[in-house]
């Protein structure tokens, strides 16, 4: 990740998003603020990894079950 002026992003655009488009972050500045973060279009989707958790999550075995009468009653708004 690195920071770089308007001018010399004009006149090396073409490296600059090489650069990008291999999974690097530039920063472009104006007067030395940074006003744009140039990203690679693939870098904003995680990858989905199945099984992660395994293990560390446990479901009750009546997770499914009908919930008690005082508990629907106040879905249903009266009390």
């Amino acid at each position: 990740m690195h920071t770089i002026n308007i001018h010399e992003a004009k006149t090396h655009l073409s490296r600059i998003v090489e650069e990008v488009a291999a999974g690097a972050e530039v920063f472009i500045a104006k007067a030395g603020k940074p006003m744009v973060k140039m990203i690679p279009i693939d870098a904003g989707k995680a990858a989905i990894r199945f099984g992660v958790l395994k293990g560390k999550i446990r479901v009750p075995d009546d997770f499914d079950a009908p919930l008690p009468e005082d508990v629907l009653s106040s879905f249903a708004g009266s009390r």
